[in-house]
């Protein structure tokens, strides 16, 4: 399936399935996937430079997407943390790269996790959802032997539903194992 079918099965088969089941009176008031921000916070970057490089190359080898360094906002003397450091890594994917990303998260990545039972079914109070990942060599594009440390990413779901019924309903559907259903 690419991209394309994913956006595809959105307009053809998702959006009838939540106009049915929330009673929406018009296709614009089913809730779509906005974008997907893929963030690293790397607190170990304070001592080593190289590791902002090295979750830099990933982060854009995973998404496809140039990654940026996210930097601090102020100093923090107890974490050896000065104001503009990096400290950790970011990348915002929409539209095309978005269901790409999304296709192969579900597909490939996920599955590739050890004993993977579903990810938790807890959202944000807005619709929006963000997934914990502890390693980043689930991901195909990561080669193991290049690895020097495992490091973990949060992936977050920004959609346009107004509840966390309607963003459950919607990440569901576009294939996302949600542990128990709600």
């Amino acid at each position: 399936m690419s991209t394309k079918t994913l956006q595809k099965d959105y307009k053809e088969r998702i959006v009838p399935a939540l106009e049915k089941e929330f009673n929406y009176t018009s296709v614009m008031q089913v809730p779509k996937l906005k974008k997907i921000v893929i963030n690293q916070g790397l607190g170990e970057a304070t001592q080593d430079k190289k590791i902002i490089e090295t979750a830099l190359n990933e982060l854009t080898a995973i998404t496809g997407q140039k990654a940026v360094a996210t930097l601090s906002r102020k100093d923090i003397s107890n974490f050896k943390v000065r104001k503009k450091m990096p400290i950790g890594a970011m990348v915002t994917l929409r539209k095309d790269k978005m269901y790409e990303f999304l296709e192969r998260l579900v597909r490939v990545a996920l599955p590739r996790i050890r004993d993977f039972k579903g990810i938790e079914s807890k959202l944000d109070g807005r619709g929006n959802y963000t997934l914990g990942i502890t390693e980043q060599i689930i991901f195909p594009e990561i080669n193991i032997d290049n690895i020097s440390k495992l490091m973990g990413m949060n992936i977050t779901f920004v959609t346009s539903a107004n509840t966390d019924e309607e963003g459950y309903a919607l990440l569901k559907q576009f294939g996302l194992p949600f542990k128990n259903a709600k």
